[in-house]
């Protein structure tokens, strides 16, 4: 053993003296928030860490963790917790967090913005499909390297969702574990309620469908009862904790449905005339979900939803000294792209 494996022992048998040198499992699992710009991710994180912050802008791809213990005297369990900023500005910061070494235990939750619907399922497919490409992406690699692994992950794909529930064979589950949560529920209760019912069964189709976990929160999550559900939700995933068994799927009220209590006759079908849905050419059921949800909320672009303010103009991280370089620097670069296209002009090229 190393000097460092032998600290680690002696601080592992000084913390748990009742374990007689029984090794004592810690539990260490990632969770990925990512979801619409301002939609609450930072907030549930603290509230879920039961930190007592003010949440700040993120910027990018923001990291904390929490520490919980299963029982007295034993070692803390770790979940690292990573937040994607900017909507779907910076999907190719997804890749960094989920590993082909934590895999197995990484989790995404999906915070989604009920007071804008008509960017609500934009967001969601592109954040949905950049994460699900790469996994599949890992996953591929892992069963050339470690097939065991691959086929754990693919088999558990499957867990929420009992071999005799009905909608077994009609599902796509997505290959890591998922929440999706609706935040900013006071705001969505004042639509029209014909909107939020085409809004709620469209989430809990796509919920059920994915084999996620769907929550409702308020936009003041800090003392709700919602809020409750919504950490057991992601302390299961971070720390293993039991699961709810509860269910709330009237749709006057906010919804909470634990992964795989959900079926497809109990949602029904897509809220839209036979006629309508007769016109719509769909290839699968996610399609036809889709298109019946964007006829009454026309998505904006997806360039509508890149977030275009430079992080680097921000006064809230100005740092003097940088940005005296940084200026500089930009300076010095308007002059070589003056004198490179200078020399381009001046070039006299033959004809050929």
């Amino acid at each position: 053993d190393t000097l460092w494996d032998l600290a680690i022992a002696e601080v592992e048998n000084r913390e748990n003296p009742e374990d007689d040198g029984k090794h004592v499992e810690i539990w260490e699992k990632s969770i990925l928030f990512m979801g619409n710009k301002n939609g609450g991710k930072t907030t549930i994180i603290l509230r879920c860490l039961e930190r007592d912050e003010i949440p700040k802008p993120t910027l990018a791809l923001e990291y904390t963790f929490g520490r919980r213990a299963r029982r007295h005297n034993t070692p803390k369990d770790i979940a690292h917790f990573w937040e994607l900023g900017g909507g779907t500005s910076l999907l190719e910061l997804i890749r960094i967090p989920i590993t082909s070494n934590n895999i197995r235990s990484f989790a995404v939750v999906l915070v989604l913005d009920l007071s804008k619907p008509n960017e609500l399922w934009t967001t969601m497919e592109k954040l949905l499909q950049v994460t699900r490409n790469h996994v599949k992406k890992i996953l591929t690699k892992l069963e050339k390297t470690n097939p065991e692994v691959a086929t754990e992950i693919k088999q558990r794909m499957r867990n929420n969702l009992q071999r005799d529930h009905p909608d077994y064979e009609l599902v796509d589950p997505f290959p890591i574990p998922l929440v999706i949560i609706g935040s900013k529920y006071d705001i969505f209760h004042e639509f029209d309620s014909e909107m939020r019912k085409i809004i709620s069964k469209t989430l809990r189709f796509v919920s059920h469908y994915y084999g996620a976990s769907l929550v409702i929160l308020f936009s003041d999550s800090f003392s709700l009862p919602f809020l409750l559900k919504a950490r057991v939700l992601i302390n299961h995933l971070a720390f293993g904790y039991d699961k709810s068994k509860s269910v709330s799927v009237d749709h006057s009220k906010p919804l909470f449905i634990p992964a795989g209590l959900d079926s497809l006759s109990q949602i029904g079908p897509p809220p839209a005339s036979d006629s309508d849905i007769g016109k719509m050419r769909a290839n699968t059921p996610l399609e036809l979900w889709k298109k019946v949800f964007e006829k009454t909320f026309p998505p904006k672009s997806f360039c509508d939803l890149q977030d275009t303010k430079d992080p680097a103009q921000d006064l809230q991280y100005a740092e003097y000294e940088v940005d005296v370089m940084r200026a500089q620097k930009n300076q010095e670069l308007e002059q070589y792209k003056r004198n490179a296209s200078k020399s381009w002009k001046e070039m006299d090229f033959e004809p050929d």
